[in-house]
């Protein structure tokens, strides 16, 4: 089709129908096909995303493969579909919107990269960029004098700007794609995983640059060399006058909308969104590509500060989740693979494949060993810094619209940015496992009896002889959690007078994403390969959980160490073992994954992601665990010490689970505002004639998903029911009035009587032990359908909406590494089986 004539088909084209009842077709109008065209990207990309989920690919892969299928290389060979869906009047508006979204990315780019970090990386990280992207580039320039032999077409563009391109597709590393590799395998905040980012940072500048310089020699055109040199003094003219001039100015309008707060800001921010558009404008006016515009006026933004992820905020969703996909949609109606026709065009794309991996590895690991890294370090790195993804893709667009690359070079290039960025995940996960390695945890058996003391070394430790701290990691999703949880922490303490020495660390739980403020919270971490310290800056906004934690470590003279995880959902839990092992807690407090909202019977649920979450953190902590559901425990809202004022109910059955509840009860009764009541159940059936043995047995039939789990360890119940009489002999006399304590026979319905104690509206908080090796009451109750099953029968039963409990509840996990296997079960009664009979059954499931 003629310039003309598109020309015209354009200026024929309307932007919206009047509707099939008036005879209009929505396709045959820009805005209707617009609207179709990006929900077909959408549902298709993210389809993919979930389908190449467990392969661990970044969604940039899912986005680049759906751009293709859309285009001639699949979907595009049914020449109707083209037609009907993406005829050629329809390209420019969808490229438009596209490259508006691509713009505010480039945006985010350089608001992602701190050009401070980049000048402190270092002559290591300086080194190892320069040879990741100096080797890549001759060698695409080697493989550019091949090409132009051997694809047909390839040789009618001037030598200088193919050579350059070919260089640059070749060298390029993607920062943000990289970025979000190393957070998903966790190498993020290592040693090499900050060396990559930084060389990364560093190949991001350098590989701009050239860029530049390609652009502007491809669009001298026929006015000649003088016209490349204009484009070029002018680039360098409005980079100095943006960093200069631009970036003070920045500077000050992120002072000044921290100062006004969350409300006060939004002029701020539209003002930096129309700051994006003219940098954009100023830089397709000079004969560079907008893009590079956007870049810079990101880097002149602040990264100090609530400033900076505000913006992000405000941008990232639309730009990442809707205006991206269309971008890699209108790149892949663009991309042909049959293009590629012929063994020597194939054997071509094997070539530029290999010479990127082999010039990028190279070139990356021979410094990187030269400057003291192992070999497989080396390796890794070299992996990592050929991921090439989004970026390769803008310089591969930039050189088609140049008519740099013919159609054949350019689905060539395509397929080799595809192939280098899927094989990164899986090649260093196969070759490089993180320094924390798996064996380094449970080294301890930590349970709340008999806590950590404190190191000599503190100063807690000289705060009375004998003393002991008490060490406990609390996690939380957000604000919602801090007022329960900060009233547990007060009543778990026990003395205030004198202060029992407490260490609490907080770390809040945050799901890595691919979104841009997801991947700078990660790059603010303190600690290589762990979660990472918080120090709030002079001049940052106060976060209301920092400043609850704040207020509760003076006024309760307790030491809080505020931490953030931010990992994926399915690795977060290493993250929260580490922690413990590592700070060497007692006991880990979990947010339940349902908690109840407001004063109603409104209960938000976070989703099975998360329950999940906690299932694996119950399974691979080294210490003990305690899950809280929160039904208002405490009122509602932080109190103090002198302030407190509620009753705690211990439920006990029997097992390693309900004594380290009632350890956790001893301590919770030396507080003078917290009332303990000690409820013990006792079998009415025991010893009569209607006493029946429960024997449990795994069960290959049933899920652990929907079915309650017990452990897999061989037991002898005589030695249990010895150490549970002991354990309440030994409370008892060590309580003495402190304690409320009463047996209650039961012979109906045991969860009926434990019901009862949660509706009684007597106690704020009831606690439990999970019951992975139960006594044989909660043993039969094996069999009910399980609603929370991780929490056991007993906690399930308090915890589920439908008993109409009003208490909080707290559920208890004893550590110990003997007990942690556990199976679905099915129950058998047997009116003469032996004692013996459950260990022996259970027996069976060890491996």
């Amino acid at each position: 089709m003629s310039a003309s004539a598109s020309a015209a088909d354009m200026a024929a084209v309307k932007t919206s129908s009047n509707g099939v009842w008036q005879g209009d077709d929505p396709l045959h109008f820009a805005f209707p096909l617009l609207i179709l065209q990006a929900l077909l990207i959408l549902v298709l990309s993210r389809a993919l995303a979930f389908l190449l989920r467990p392969l661990r690919q970044p969604k940039v892969i899912a986005e680049m493969v759906s751009g293709i299928l859309l285009g001639p290389s699949a979907l595009g060979r049914n020449k109707a579909y083209l037609r009907t869906l993406f005829p050629p009047w329809s390209a420019p508006v969808l490229e438009s919107v596209a490259s508006l979204g691509l713009l505010f990315f480039l945006f985010l780019v350089g608001l992602e990269l701190d050009l401070r970090s980049v000048r402190r990386s270092g002559r290591r990280a300086f080194a190892i960029a320069a040879a990741g992207i100096s080797l890549p580039f001759a060698c695409g320039v080697g493989v550019a004098f091949v090409l132009r032999r051997a694809i047909p077409g390839a040789d009618q563009a001037g030598y200088a700007p193919f050579l350059v391109f070919m260089g640059v597709a070749l060298s390029i590393t993607a920062f943000p794609v990289l970025a979000r590799i190393l957070a998903e395998l966790k190498l993020l905040t290592t040693p090499i995983g900050e060396t990559a980012l930084a060389a990364a940072a560093f190949n991001d500048v350098a590989a701009w640059v050239l860029l530049a310089l390609a652009v502007a020699i491809s669009g001298g055109g026929d006015r000649g060399p003088i016209t490349s040199l204009w484009v070029l003094l002018c680039s360098a003219a409005f980079v100095a006058a943006w960093m200069l001039a631009v970036k003070p100015a920045m500077a000050w309008v992120a002072r000044r909308a921290d100062a006004e707060g969350d409300g006060g800001g939004d002029a701020w921010v539209a003002a930096t969104l129309a700051g994006v558009l003219a940098s954009g404008f100023a830089t397709d006016l000079i004969g560079i590509h907008a893009i590079f515009g956007a870049f810079v006026f990101g880097l002149t933004v602040p990264k100090e500060g609530a400033f900076a992820g505000r913006v992000t905020a405000r941008v990232e969703d639309l730009v990442s989740e809707l205006l991206l996909p269309l971008y890699f949609a209108s790149s892949g109606l663009k991309t042909d693979v049959a293009a590629i026709r012929g063994g020597v065009a194939w054997a071509m794309l094997a070539l530029v494949i290999g010479t990127a991996c082999a010039g990028k590895i190279a070139g990356t690991f021979g410094v990187a060993m030269a400057c003291g890294m192992s070999a497989r370090e080396a390796v890794v790195l070299g992996v990592v810094m050929n991921t090439k993804g989004l970026v390769e893709l803008i310089v591969l667009n930039i050189g088609r619209e140049r008519k740099v690359l013919n159609e054949e070079t350019f689905a060539i290039l395509v397929l080799m940015a595809l192939v280098t960025t899927f094989i990164t995940t899986p090649t260093v996960m196969a070759i490089y496992k993180p320094a924390r390695a798996a064996g380094r945890r449970r080294l301890h058996h930590r349970k709340l009896q008999g806590a950590v003391p404190s190191a000599p070394s503190s100063p807690s430790a000289t705060a009375g002889a004998g003393a002991q701290e008490l060490r406990v990691l609390a996690c939380i999703h957000g604000g919602q959690d801090v007022p329960a949880l900060i009233n547990l922490i007060e009543t778990i303490r026990g003395h205030t007078q004198p202060r029992r020495l407490v260490k609490l660390y907080i770390l809040r739980m945050v799901e890595l994403t691919e979104r841009t403020s997801s991947i700078l919270m990660v790059r603010a971490a303190r600690r290589n390969g762990l979660p990472f310290l918080r120090p709030r800056r002079a001049g940052e906004p106060h976060d209301q959980v920092d400043v609850a934690f704040d207020t509760y470590a003076q006024l309760g003279h307790v030491s809080v160490r505020p931490m953030t995880a931010v990992s994926a959902l399915h690795t977060i839990h290493d993250d929260v073992a580490a922690v413990a092992e590592d700070k060497r807690v007692s006991l880990v407090v979990l947010p339940f994954h349902k908690r109840q909202t407001g004063h109603g019977d409104d209960v938000e649920n976070l989703g099975p992601e998360w329950r999940a979450v906690n299932r694996r953190i119950l399974r691979e902590a080294p210490c003990s665990v305690a899950v809280l559901v929160d039904r208002g425990f405490g009122g509602g809202e932080q109190v103090s010490s002198e302030q407190v004022a509620h009753g705690v109910c211990v439920v006990f059955f029997g097992g390693p689970d309900d004594r380290e509840a009632l350890e956790l009860a001893s301590r919770m009764a030396e507080h003078p505002g917290v009332e303990v009541t000690v409820v013990r159940f006792v079998d009415g059936k025991a010893g009569s004639e209607e006493q029946c043995e429960v024997t449990l047995r795994p069960s290959n039939t049933k899920n652990a998903d929907r079915s309650y789990t017990f452990s897999t360890a061989v037991i002898d119940t005589r030695k249990e029911k010895e150490l549970d009489e002991a354990a309440v002999a030994e409370f008892r006399q060590r309580m003495g009035s402190l304690v409320r304590f009463e047996e209650r026979v039961v012979v109906g319905n045991v969860i009926e009587e434990v019901v009862s104690i949660g509706k009684s509206r007597e106690y704020g908080l009831v606690v439990v032990g999970k019951g992975r090796l139960p006594s044989s009451m909660v043993a039969q109750l094996a069999v009910r359908p399980a609603e929370h099953p991780e929490l056991g029968p007993i906690g399930d039963a308090l915890a589920s909406s439908g008993h109409g409990v009003t208490s909080s509840v707290l559920v208890v996990q004893q550590h110990d590494m003997s007990n942690a296997d556990e199976v679905p079960v099915s129950v058998v009664v047997d009116g003469h089986a032996h004692d013996g009979e459950f260990a022996k059954d259970m027996a069976m499931a060890e491996p």
